[in-house]
């Protein structure tokens, strides 16, 4: 069984529908089970409205019998725009009580599906009053209408109030972080150049250990840059640091017989993360299930963990 959660933004826009069901057929198949959508992927490309990809996947359940209760349906609210045809997050829908059961529901019409098993909180909204976003939050799973609750790219400080409000009420509150994270890390204190993104830093697994939450890692892969040539690394990793790690990468890759992003995911896995892998080929969902079969021994951990050692 893999692991890793199936990324699928493009999902009936670029990635056609065919060839949508035919890599969600190959994922689970693979013995994949969580599959990570929102009700905004991919609003930001011209023509699209943003509802795609929930209702392609939609569709796929419908067409596949039985599906529903073999996967982890993972799905967001409160990054939807506000204005119509608004390409940015400058406005967006926030996380009020009434825009967030609307968009459950709306949620729900489109994948086909009484729940979801996982209902993130997309961005912070700073404008509604935390207790109200926990309490509209709180009663998804109260009703059975979501299963656990996710803050996507919030910061601490917040997660952990709003986790503090539901606690002392005696109601479900966030179990699960979400955040960008790979191998690779940026130079502390780079603000990502990609709108919204949060990144998980050492404070985030300290919390994370203190807690009991887990991560699920978006942009795990750095959108195809440890392989492809037509990717460069991100200005942001410029750094040191960064050819030591590469260098690790591709030593540890190489003795195993993996793929550097093999290596990458069965690093991310071993330390609990749930990496978030967005695939738009066939080929590259073989190669993100193949991560399963990697495995990272102590040395092989040592070393990538701390390449200076290598």
């Amino acid at each position: 069984m893999t692991h890793i959660a199936l990324g699928t933004i493009p999902f009936g826009t670029t990635v056609d529908e065919a060839t949508s069901f035919a890599i969600l057929d190959r994922f689970t198949g693979a013995g994949g089970t969580m599959i990570d959508t929102s009700n905004n992927y991919p609003f930001w490309i011209e023509g699209a409205t943003g509802r795609e990809s929930e209702a392609t996947i939609g569709r796929w359940l419908a067409a596949r019998p039985g599906m529903r209760d073999r996967i982890v349906l993972s799905t967001k609210c409160g990054a939807f725009p506000a204005m119509p045809g608004d390409r940015t997050l400058e406005r967006s829908e926030g996380l009020s009580g009434a825009t967030i059961r609307a968009a459950i529901e709306g949620s729900l019409r489109r994948l086909g599906s009484d729940h979801v098993d996982v209902y993130w909180a997309h961005i912070e909204d700073r404008v509604t009053p935390l207790e109200d976003q926990v309490d509209a939050l709180a009663k998804l799973v109260e009703t059975g209408k979501a299963g656990e609750l996710g803050a996507s790219n919030h910061a601490t400080w917040r997660v952990e109030r709003a986790r503090g409000i539901a606690r002392a009420a005696g109601r479900p509150g966030y179990s699960l972080l979400q955040l960008r994270h790979s191998y690779l890390r940026p130079r502390p204190g780079t603000r990502m150049p990609e709108w919204g993104h949060v990144q998980a830093t050492e404070e985030t697994f300290d919390y994370l250990r203190a807690e009991g939450l887990r991560l699920w890692a978006y942009t795990s892969l750095l959108a195809g840059a440890y392989t492809r040539e037509d990717r460069p690394i991100p200005p942001a990793y410029d750094h040191p640091g960064t050819e030591r790690r590469l260098a690790a990468l591709r030593s540890v890759a190489e003795e195993l017989g993996a793929t550097v992003n093999q290596v990458v995911l069965a690093w991310l896995t071993a330390q609990g993360v749930v990496p978030i892998v967005g695939v738009s080929t066939l080929a590259q969902v073989e190669e993100a299930v193949g991560a399963a079969d990697v495995k990272l021994d102590d040395e092989l951990r040592a070393r990538l963990d701390d390449p200076a050692l290598a």
